[in-house]
C-alpha cells in the first residue's frame, strides 16, 4: 500500500504545465473503435483511468501502442464487443464504448459501471438515448446488452445535461441513417473536443458547446490524429494549491476560457489571477476570504473543484456556503477535514464551512479522486505533517502529482508501507 507523507506550511512557487484532459481522451479513446484503422492521440496524460480504457481496447481486439503522451489505437481486428465485469467496475467511464460499439457492430454488452462512489450516476439517459435511435437493451443481472439493425436518426431530449449520455448518444449517432438532434446536450469542453476529434475522422457533428447537437450519420470514418485538449480539473487543482499556500504558481498549455468559472471564485475570495492566452497566475497574499459555491453543469461552477474549494474556504476568513447539487454523495472529504480541524457542518446538500485559522496535520485517507486532492491541498497549508492514504483515487486523475507539487516548493512524498 502506498501512501503520501506531507508536510505543510510552504509557499508554493514557479510554474508547471498541465497534462492533457483525462475526462476528453477518455471518450476519444473509445470512439477510436468507430474506424477499422488506426488514430493516434496525442497528449494523452499516464493515468490509472487511462490504462484502463486501453486495456478495455485491448481486451475488445484492439491493438494499443504507447508512447509517452501518444497513443495509437489499430481497431482494425476487434473480435468482440462485449467487455468484462471487471474492466467495467474498475472505471466508469467504460461505459463510453457502448455507443462505439453499437454505432460500429450494432451490438454490445457491458456490465453496471463501476468508479468513484461520488452518488448515483445511472445509465438511464444513456439508454433512453440509444433506445430512441433504434437499440434494443436488455438490462439483466448486472448486464446491459445493446442491440440494432441500422440505427436511425431521431430528436433526443435528455432529462438533464449528462456528459457520458451526450457523448454515448454521439457516438453511435455518426454512423447511423439521417441526422441526430440531441437537445439539453451537456455543453462542457470535453464533449467539444469529442465532436472535434469525430469530425476529423470524417463525421458530420455540430454544436457542441450549446445546448443542442446535430449529428448526421455518414458511412465511413477515417484515421486520423488529434491532439487532446488540456485538463481544466487538474490546472485548476494548482491554482487553489497556490491559493492556500499564499503562493505564486503560473500553470501553462491550458485553455484559460476553461476555467472561468474557477478563477472568478479566486478573484472573489480576494486571489490576484492573471491571464494569458495559454496559461493563467495565481498571486495569493495573506488569508482567502470566503466565498459561497454552488455547483452546476458546465459552464457553472465545476462539481469537480467543490472538493479542493472546500479546502480554501475550511482555512477562509469567514464562512462559506458551497452547495452540491450534481452529485448527492459528495462530502465525504467532509469528515477527514474534520480531522484536520476544519469548522463544517452539512446540511442536506450544503455545507456551510466556517474558516479556521490555521489546520492541522492528520491521518487522513481519500475516498475519492477529488476528494484526495482536496486532502492534499489542505495538508499543504496546515501544521505538522500529514499521511494520506487511499492514494489509488489520486493516481486515477493527477499525472505525477507529488513530482508536480515538489517542483513548486511543497514537501510531499510517496511511501511503501
Amino acid at each position: 500500500m502506498e501512501k503520501l507523507m506531507i508536510v505543510g506550511g510552504n509557499r508554493l512557487q514557479g510554474s508547471l504545465r498541465a497534462s492533457g484532459s483525462k475526462n476528453a481522451a477518455l471518450p476519444i479513446l473509445a470512439a477510436c473503435l468507430l474506424h477499422a484503422g488506426t488514430s493516434v492521440i496525442r497528449e494523452v496524460p499516464r493515468l490509472q483511468d487511462i490504462a484502463t480504457m486501453c486495456d478495455v481496447l485491448v481486451y475488445l481486439g484492439a491493438r494499443v501502442e504507447r508512447e509517452g503522451t501518444v497513443i495509437r489505437v489499430d481497431a482494425s481486428s476487434i473480435q468482440y464487443t462485449e467487455v468484462s465485469e471487471d474492466l467495467m467496475r474498475r472505471m466508469r467511464a467504460s461505459n463510453l464504448v457502448l455507443g462505439a460499439l453499437l454505432g460500429r457492430f450494432h451490438r454490445a454488452r457491458i456490465s453496471s459501471p463501476g468508479g468513484c462512489n461520488i452518488g448515483s450516476r445511472p445509465m438511464n439517459l444513456h439508454l433512453k438515448g440509444l433506445r430512441a435511435l433504434g437499440a434494443v437493451i436488455e438490462e439483466k443481472f448486472g448486464f446491459i446488452s445493446a442491440s440494432a439493425g441500422r440505427l436511425q436518426g431521431v430528436d433526443i431530449h435528455l432529462d438533464m445535461p449528462s456528459v457520458g449520455a451526450t457523448e454515448n448518444i454521439m457516438m453511435a449517432a455518426v454512423l447511423a441513417d439521417g441526422t441526430t438532434v440531441i437537445r439539453n446536450a451537456a455543453k462542457e469542453p470535453e464533449v467539444v473536443d469529442l465532436q472535434n476529434f469525430l469530425n476529423r475522422m470524417g463525421a458530420r457533428v455540430k454544436g457542441a458547446g450549446t445546448d443542442v447537437i446535430r449529428v448526421e450519420g455518414v458511412k465511413k470514418l477515417y484515421s486520423v490524429e488529434h491532439v487532446v485538449i488540456p485538463d481544466r480539473i487538474e490546472a485548476g487543482t494548482y491554482l487553489v494549491a497556490a491559493a492556500v499556500t499564499g503562493g505564486d504558481v503560473t500553470v501553462t498549455n491550458i485553455i484559460p476560457e476553461h476555467l472561468e468559472p474557477l478563477t472568478a471564485k479566486l478573484r472573489e475570495a480576494g486571489v490576484e489571477v492573471r491571464a494569458n492566452d495559454d496559461s493563467l497566475r495565481v498571486l495569493a497574499r495573506g488569508r482567502p476570504r470566503a466565498v459561497d459555491i454552488k455547483t452546476m453543469p458546465y459552464p457553472g461552477f465545476p462539481t469537480d473543484m467543490q472538493p479542493q474549494m472546500m479546502a480554501l474556504a475550511a482555512m477562509a476568513e469567514g464562512t462559506s456556503v458551497i452547495t452540491e447539487t450534481v452529485f448527492e454523495n459528495r462530502y465525504k472529504h467532509v469528515s477527514e477535514l474534520r480531522r484536520m480541524g476544519a469548522d463544517i457542518r452539512v446540511e442536506g446538500q450544503t455545507a456551510i464551512v466556517k474558516g479556521v485559522a490555521r489546520l492541522s496535520g492528520a491521518p487522513v485517507e481519500a475516498t475519492d479522486l477529488r476528494a484526495g486532492a482536496a486532502l492534499v491541498l489542505a495538508a499543504l497549508a496546515a501544521e505538522n505533517g500529514t499521511v494520506l492514504e487511499g492514494l489509488e483515487h489520486i493516481d486515477r486523475g493527477y499525472e505525477r502529482f507529488e513530482q508536480k507539487l515538489c517542483g513548486l516548493g511543497a514537501k510531499v512524498m510517496r511511501v511503501h508501507s
